[in-house]
């Protein structure tokens, strides 16, 4: 067994043996990274018979997937090992059947041209498999815009305040913020995500690391939607002291608000469930349409509670006794259907708890989009999962559990990062006809006008770190870009969805160009809009890209100008040296190119007068030719503190801070109608 064999079956496995880094240096993975990376796939490498196995698995299917991709108007094409009928039978969606004749090309079963979009089935022989026909591209922002050049609003929304918000902001916070933007000529609110976390451990509130991306963080559900404010204010006991607070107290906040709907539960059992009511019929009917996925993630919950409430706490599932560990693959286990006689009525308060929060978005993006808005709420689909939450339980085989998603070393993470994420198994997805991301993209996409995907890249490759390694010996696995741009582009219309992907970083040579061409639009931002130093004009900014200042996790414009960034990271010992002269040079170049512009005039402001720099930056990327430009909610009041910084936990109030003006308010601000103004008018 030779350093070839591993690197020949890693080649095979869609594993890239070498990397080039952001300085543009050629890396070569370590024959150790690539045996634990293998082995973590289930590709044994320890002995000459175990590759030989390997290689096996990792060949050309001798049968056909449950799945198979193409666009409309191309050929359909089959993999031909997986037999030779000349003929098969294919029902469309509405029911009508064709027959259809192939014939071998090379290696290929080659069959028609089929042009109407849709997941139909095909019998094959003696199989059957199901053929998605994609339109060329998404729906994209320019087919929504009807000529316009739009403009939206981006927000986090625990940040959004209003009366009765227990101190987290919600999906009616969303609605009165949306409705405000409207009238002021907003076309979209692009959101922090909105995936479940961890409901017994409340602490974990980074929304980048949901437990599952296939549901809702209770938290944000607005009860009021589905009961009426008097009743709801008959179950309230506690909670408004911590609407007053500058930041999210998120345990004491999460506590009182998952109280309050305990309450409401049990109310609605008494009277709703119990008198067969309408209400208890729409949530019945909520139920069965969740299905085994619903049913999953909300026994996960309970179980989950029921486990951090053990001395020791335990928060991970791994930890639990053998019985509960096996997510939903012995679901006949005697401990289980003990678990589940016992504690049903609380498996049912969570099937509960994500009723109450699909009614509220389902019902903020109905305002958004009756207030005018073409496009509405744009949600929020992060990278991966968190290993130790509801996906990873209950779908233990759609991911790569002993691998976490990262990012290799750059000139700002000269260690690299992992980021303590699962992430699909390439395998599974194809093993699966592509269910997992199906699910995963219809849920983003089912209460919204919009998804933004967050490190659109891994839809081509994922820098995977074995469990336990430094992020450094991690590697790129492949994924099938393909299929997943074509499930994008079917899912988009079926939900008259845009997609918006954040293809920031490290992007393969090559990887913009097909988004572009899948009608996905990319991301500019301000910061990172250089020419050698100096700060591109907007006119030359991407057609196809959504342009914004800033993001989540960068320096706000007042925060960047007044260089408290600087101050803050200086102050955690994140910073490094001749940050301070940099920062000068920037503003003169960031001035010189708002004079240029036309949205700035004058001398450039000092450091401490931002408002200026906050002014002309908003008009600056407007002027973008880009279909929509996102106004951060932070940069439209001018505020300084950005919501995340990266390389912190605890150090730093990430994704606490609260906004001071209530939502339904934050347009009357005269400076927020005024920089909105100043949008409108730059938008062409």
């Amino acid at each position: 067994m030779s350093d070839e064999d591993i690197r020949e079956l890693a080649r095979a496995a869609g594993l890239a043996e070498s990397w080039t880094d952001a300085l543009g240096i050629p890396q070569q993975v370590s024959i150790e990274s690539l045996h634990r990376i293998l082995d973590a796939l289930g590709l044994g490498t320890a002995t000459a018979t175990d590759i030989e196995a390997s290689r096996q698995k990792v060949g050309r299917p001798n049968t056909l997937p449950p799945l198979v991709t193409m666009k409309a108007g191309a050929r359909l094409t089959l993999p031909g090992r997986a037999g030779g009928a000349a003929r098969g039978q294919i029902t469309y969606e509405d029911g009508s059947v064709a027959t259809l004749r192939f014939s071998m090309r090379g290696d290929r079963l080659v069959g028609p041209a089929l042009d109407r979009v849709g997941y139909h089935r095909l019998e094959f022989g003696d199989r059957e498999l199901t053929v998605a026909v994609a339109p060329p591209r998404c729906v994209t922002i320019e087919d929504r815009a009807e000529g316009k050049h739009l403009w939206g609003v981006a927000a986090q929304i625990y940040s959004l305040r209003r009366a009765g918000d227990g101190g987290i902001g919600d999906a009616t916070a969303v609605r009165q913020l949306a409705e405000g933007a409207a009238r002021h000529g907003a076309d979209a609110i692009a959101l922090s995500p909105v995936h479940s976390l961890f409901a017994a451990d409340p602490g974990r509130y980074g929304p980048y690391s949901p437990s599952s991306r296939l549901f809702f963080n209770p938290l944000f559900a607005d009860p009021e939607i589905v009961f009426g404010p008097e009743r709801v204010a008959q179950h309230r006991r506690e909670g408004m002291a911590l609407e007053q607070a500058a930041l999210v107290d998120w345990r004491p906040a999460a506590e009182a608000k998952l109280g309050l709907l305990r309450r409401l539960y049990e109310d609605f059992e008494a009277q709703e469930i119990a008198g067969g009511s309408e209400l208890a019929r729409a949530f019945d009917g909520f139920v069965r349409e969740g299905g085994d996925l619903l049913q999953g993630h909300a026994l996960f919950e309970a179980l989950h509670g029921k486990w951090m409430g053990s001395q020791p706490a335990l928060g991970n599932w791994r930890d639990w006794p053998t019985s509960f560990r096996q997510g939903l693959t012995r679901p006949d286990d005697p401990e289980m259907a003990a678990f589940l006689t016992a504690e049903g009525r609380m498996v049912r308060f969570h099937q509960f708890l994500q009723w109450l929060a699909a009614r509220s978005f389902e019902a903020a993006q109905a305002s958004a989009v009756g207030a005018g808005m073409k496009i509405g709420l744009i949600s929020d689909l992060a990278i991966g999962m968190d290993r130790a939450g509801s996906h990873a339980w209950s779908r233990q085989s759609d991911l790569l559990l002993g691998l976490n998603i990262g990012a290799p070393p750059d000139e700002f993470n000269r260690a690299g990062q992992d980021w303590g994420l699962s992430g699909f198994s390439p395998q599974a997805l194809v093993a699966t006809g592509f269910d997992p991301f199906l699910s995963t993209v219809r849920a983003a996409m089912r209460y919204a006008g919009g998804v933004r995907i967050d490190h659109i890249m891994g839809l081509q490759r994922l820098w995977l770190v074995p469990e336990g390694a430094s992020a450094a010996e991690g590697a790129y696995l492949e994924y099938p870009l393909d299929d997943f741009l074509r499930l994008l582009a079917l899912e988009s219309h079926r939900h008259g969805a845009v997609v918006i992907g954040e293809d920031l970083g490290t992007v393969p040579r090559g990887f913009r160009r097909r988004i572009a061409e899948a009608g996905i639009a990319g991301m500019d931002v301000m910061w990172f809009e250089r020419n050698r130093g100096s700060f591109r004009t907007p006119a030359r900014w991407r057609r196809d890209a959504v342009s914004m200042t800033t993001t989540h996790d960068l320096p706000t414009v007042a925060g960047w100008w007044s260089g408290s960034d600087i101050e803050v990271r200086h102050s955690l010992g994140l910073s490094g040296g001749g940050e301070t002269e940099d920062r000068q040079r920037d503003r003169r170049r960031l001035w010189r190119a708002f004079s240029a512009a036309g949205t700035a005039e004058g001398p450039a402001p000092a450091p401490d007068d931002p408002a200026p720099a906050v002014d002309a930056a908003l008009a600056f990327v407007a002027s973008s030719p880009a279909p929509l430009m996102l106004a951060p909610v932070e940069d439209l009041l001018g505020l300084t503190d950005q919501p995340n910084l990266p390389g912190t936990i605890d150090q730093h109030p990430n994704w606490r801070r609260r906004l001071e003006p209530p939502a339904a308010q934050l347009f009357d601000q005269p400076v927020v109608a005024r920089r909105a103004a100043a949008i409108v008018a730059r938008r062409p």
